[in-house]
């Protein structure tokens, strides 16, 4: 016998246990640390710059396209791309969870890269972009000079050359990303007049410059083959590209041979300037340069962001003058506090486990034995994470919280038997009490372990988001379970051998009142199941009430994904009215900051300006805030909450801000999935409707969202209002003169818009030349009349007589979605819904408004909340079937295991009860929950079915079997039920970071376990007894049914 062997050798169990947790220990130092798993679609980017064309131009010309050549690459789930009038194109495309990036990466490359020569020329010259983006940004560093002594452009160009490629190199770090485009240029401002003056134009001007500043290759002197016998070879180096601003001003524009020379210093000022200067960081009031932390896929966030704390500290002492830094925005704060409050809860649990084993056993040498044991599979856990190659994250953590109460009961399971059969037997000694334990337990400790398995495992197959939180929960649960089962075989009983007593002595005053209490309700109980046995009827009917009551509660709930996390941080997007400049968006960002920065609960504000983070696109009149809010221990209360603070700056600005259009909104609970909380959708036109168009069916279901009672914040990013100019040629004109349409686009692009010339290089490396006029030169649309281009006859002809410019209206950035025009609707559910109502809500609004023109393509959180519906119910009922399995397979009999199923409908209906009673709802916290309860519930059922089956067996009637089991399984049922609930109270009752998640998981366990262990264990006596009845009917059947035969 496997035990006996243990109980003998209580040694070898002890170095089995030992050999676990050491390798626990060392999966523990070098598991992953991250909030959750790789939850978020792998992101492959394509940007494409296409300078001084309007967003609809770059849409046709450039995103619709590459689009097309990208579609249904491999993996692929859904693509996205806007495209800006700040000139600039980006693609987003977004495949299953799981994809390998890199993979990824490669794939749409090699889409791309044939299509190239479908593009407009200006666009290949800049070149496409293809980037794997993490959404998984770490932290934010604000980089500034208090002194104010280095410029914007300097200090940008400082912390792009020294601190971010330092910080790429930095282990874990995915990318580190300088915001703001500010890197150097060479900035050639041209005068138009003095060019008329000259008798030029501007793409003489440009040509010059490509000529001159290029680099050439010349050749070697006295190269191989020689007959001269010439000793050496000389390599000729030309003068190559220019450095200097003093070397461009005197590139010569036009020389005769009278010695007349004109320079570009003559036709314009030359200055090392930024290559944008549409962006504009500011931090608790101060001008700044962002730096983003991406975290790599996999890698340690906490590690990471010490290591990037460290490298810029090293780095910091090398800073020019009073320049230094600030962590502006740090997304493991939450991580940190969060996993620091769960081993809180966890030491919690503990603590209540061990008082529970101690009112129940009534001494401390059995209490001992638990403390030993559970730490063991606990710790042991941490090495099946490690080889399944999860990481320590909330929900693998949660896992081991539930464990402790399943891993807790293993153990008291044996110590209770013992305990019994030395109660029972005096005249045993305690390792022969042991060993008669131990084969009367053996069975049902397995079949336990197995069922407990058996629930989880089919979930490990599961795909996509949903798939990713279940199986790490559920093989973290599965590795706790298996170590606990072994441990409760070998280290369990032989501790028990050596530690436990015959004689003890007597418990202090009040277990004693507790145990006789217990022996009270114990009489209670079996006659309870006397009773139940002996009006069935009535009994069954009771069971149907409570399973309708069951399936009503499921429509009832809401659902949704996750909930709503207090992240220690509240976003504010600030927009302008269309065509603001960015001084004035600059202006108030800093009076939102003077009433912002006003709440005693916010620590700092981080405002970027020139950047709209919903459409993801550079423009002058938005902006957005990362207000970092004061630690949570801090600000305790509903009042205080994020969510709560958001709602009072929403109020606030809209009263007192009459310049911008405000929106206040929380981080979403899992970074990367969407922007803000909430969902996001875009409305796809297939019938080939105008952006105009678009944007006014849109505008009828913003207008129709906002009325409804569940939605509150619904907006578009689609803007058709923007002032724009028209521009008309006049063809013939043009032609009868012999002018070139390049040269009069090229000309308009390098005055009033920005043309790259070429490159030059400077502290060792490359950057663009790009030229323009005066900014008194491109104020104004009469500004044309200064804009000269050449005719075939030679002259000079003012451009205002061959273009005209009429005012109109025009979006000022587009969105495509899967290949069709369509608009970005956002939104958040009203306080007291949850986003499976807002999800659906928003469907019918728009089904009803825009009927069959229009799909909706769902992205972020939203596509992962509508493609994972009913995956949880699929797990629930794979589960139930498994344990059916494994149970039939055990007790050899079809049958039995429906005895042992029929506990699970009341322990769901226990977890509804409560969720539904606590206003949460239905997620996938909630599903992972009901799963362990199917295992949990099984467990109380087995070890009475196992037992009436050994009663049956050893001579009793059915009955008399079923009411005894139900006597003698009734104390370690409650012992470990109280073990289990009191051990997950703490969750259901925690605060501080990341509380929502834990009261999700641990209000719907306790509600299941309650009702499992008061309404549950009455009823399955009773469908032992009518299931073994019906067995043995069946039985005699047969056997009448053979001797017939005969």
């Amino acid at each position: 016998m496997f035990s006996k062997f243990f109980i003998n050798r209580p040694v070898f169990a002890c170095v089995i246990s030992i050999i676990i947790v050491l390798a626990g220990l060392i999966g523990l130092k070098n598991a992953a640390i991250e909030e959750y798993p790789q939850l978020t679609p792998p992101q492959v980017v394509v940007q494409a710059t296409y300078s001084g064309a309007d967003a609809q131009t770059i849409a046709s010309a450039v995103a619709a396209p590459l689009e097309e050549a990208i579609n249904g690459v491999d993996d692929m789930i859904y693509m996205q791309s806007t495209s800006s009038s700040a000139g600039t194109m980006s693609l987003n495309i977004f495949f299953e969870i799981g994809t390998d990036p890199q993979t990824a990466s490669v794939n749409v490359n090699n889409r791309v890269s044939p299509i190239l020569s479908k593009l407009p020329e200006e666009v290949r010259r800049v070149g496409v972009k293809v980037d794997e983006r993490s959404s998984n940004i770490l932290e934010v560093l604000a980089f500034y000079d208090p002194s104010k002594k280095m410029n914007d452009t300097e200090l940008s160009n400082y912390v792009s050359i020294n601190v971010a490629d330092e910080l790429k190199r930095v282990k874990g770090v995915g990318d580190a990303v300088v915001i703001g485009n500010k890197e150097y240029s060479m900035r050639v401002w041209i005068k138009p007049d003095l060019l008329k003056h000259y008798d030029m134009t501007v793409n003489e001007v440009i040509d010059a410059i490509k000529e001159q500043n290029s680099q050439y290759a010349a050749g070697k002197i006295g190269e191989q083959p020689m007959a001269t016998g010439n000793p050496y070879v000389y390599s000729i180096k030309p003068e190559g590209r220019l450095t200097q601003i003093s070397e461009f001003e005197d590139i010569i524009v036009r020389a005769d041979l009278n010695g007349n020379i004109i320079r570009l210093k003559d036709v314009a000022s030359v200055e090392l300037g930024a290559q944008s200067y549409a962006f504009s960081g500011r931090f608790n009031g101060g001008s700044m340069i962002p730096v983003l932390i991406f975290l790599q896929s996999g890698a340690n966030a906490l590690e990471t962001a010490q290591a990037v704390q460290a490298r810029v500290e090293e780095l910091k002492d090398s800073f020019p003058g009073d320049m230094t830094y600030r962590v502006a925005y740090d997304t493991t704060e939450f991580v940190q506090v969060s996993i620091d409050e769960v081993i809180k809860t966890f030491i919690e649990a503990i603590i209540l486990v061990v008082i529970v084993i101690y009112m129940f056993l009534g001494n401390l040498r059995a209490t001992f034995i638990p403390l030993l044991t559970v730490p063991v599979s606990i710790l042991g856990a941490f090495a099946g994470i490690y080889v399944m190659g999860f990481s320590v994250n909330l929900i693998t953590l949660f896992a081991l919280i539930l464990a402790i109460g399943i891993v807790v009961d293993d153990a008291i399971i044996v110590i209770e038997n013992v305990e019994r059969i030395l109660h029972e037997e005096p005249n045993l000694s305690v390792k022969e009490a042991t060993t008669k334990a131990m084969d009367e337990i053996m069975a049902p400790v397995i079949s336990i372990v197995l069922v407990l398995s058996a629930v989880f495992i089919p979930v490990s197959f599961m795909e996509g988001f949903v798939g990713v939180i279940q199986k790490q929960f559920a093989l973290t649960l599965v590795a706790s379970v298996c170590i606990s089962g072994l441990v409760a075989l070998t280290l369990t009983p032989a501790l028990c051998a050596i530690i436990l007593r015959k004689k003890e002595k007597p418990p202090f005053w009040f277990v004693r009142k507790f145990n006789e209490f217990f022996d009270f309700s114990t009489r209670i109980f079996s006659a309870g199941v006397a009773k139940i046995l002996r009006h069935v009827v009535i009994s069954l009917i009771s069971v149907a009430i409570i399973i309708f009551m069951m399936i009503e509660l499921f429509k009832v709930i809401p659902s949704g994904l996750v909930p709503a996390e207090d992240k220690g941080s509240v976003l504010t997007i600030i927009n302008l009215p269309p065509a603001s400049t960015l001084p004035r968006t600059l202006e108030d960002a800093a009076f939102i900051e003077s009433i912002v920065s006003k709440n005693p609960n916010v620590k700092s504000v981080t405002t970027l300006t020139g950047y709209d983070m919903m459409a993801g696109s550079l423009r002058e009149n938005a902006g957005m805030m990362f207000i970092t809010l004061q630690p949570w221990d801090e600000r305790p209360g509903k009042e205080n909450a994020a969510a709560t603070i958001a709602g009072q700056f929403m109020g606030m600005l809209y009263g007192a801000d009459r310049n911008s259009l405000a929106f206040v909104t929380t981080p979403p609970p899992i970074m990367g999935l969407s922007m803000t909380g909430g969902f996001e959708l875009y409305a796809q036109n297939i019938t080939g409707k105008s952006y105009n168009q678009i944007e006014a069916d849109v505008q009828r279901v913003v207008a129709k969202a906002n009325q409804s009672p569940v939605l509150t914040q619904v907006r578009t990013t689609l803007d058709t209002n923007f002032p724009l100019y028209n521009l008309t040629l006049d063809r013939e004109k043009i032609k009868m003169m012999g002018i070139s349409f390049n040269d009069i686009f090229d000309t308009i692009n390098s005055t009033i818009g920005q043309y790259y010339v070429n490159d030059f290089n400077i502290l060792g490396k490359t950057y663009k030349v790009n030229i323009r006029a005066y900014e008194s030169y491109r104020d104004s649309p009469e500004d044309l009349g200064l804009l000269y281009v050449r005719s075939r006859s030679g002259d000079l002809v003012p451009l205002d007589s061959i273009i005209t410019l009429t005012r109109g209206l025009g979006p000022d950035n587009v969105d495509r979605f899967n290949g069709f025009p369509a608009a970005k609707i956002m939104g958040e559910p009203k306080p007291g819904y949850t986003s499976g109502d807002s999800i659906k809500e928003i469907e019918r609004i728009i089904k009803e408004e825009l009927g069959k023109e229009y799909n909706i393509g769902w992205a972020g959180s939203a596509y992962q909340e509508v493609s994972s519906t009913g995956k949880g119910t699929q797990a629930f009922i794979f589960g139930l079937i498994f344990v059916f399995l494994i149970l039939a397979a055990q007790y050899e009999r079809w049958l039995m295991p429906l005895a042992v199923v029929t506990a699970v409908p009341f322990s769901v209906f226990g977890a509804l009860a409560f969720t539904y009673l606590r206003g949460l709802s239905n997620d996938v916290y909630f599903e992972i929950g009901l799963l362990l309860l199917i295992g949990l519930a099984a467990k109380n059922a087995i070890l009475i079915v196992e037992f009436a089956m050994q009663e049956h067996l050893g001579g009793k009637s059915i009955k008399e079997a079923a009411i005894s089991a139900s006597k003698m399984r009734f104390r370690p049922i409650v012992m470990t039920s109280l073990a289990f609930t009191l051990g997950v109270l703490p969750m259901a009752i925690a605060t501080g970071a990341g509380a929502a998640s834990r009261h999700a998981l641990g209000t719907g366990v306790i509600g299941g376990m309650i009702a499992a262990t008061t309404i549950a264990i009455f009823f399955v006596p009773l469908f032992f007894y009518i299931l073994e009845s019906f067995n043995e009917w069946l039985d005699s059947k047969k056997s009448k049914f053979g001797v017939e035969n005969e």
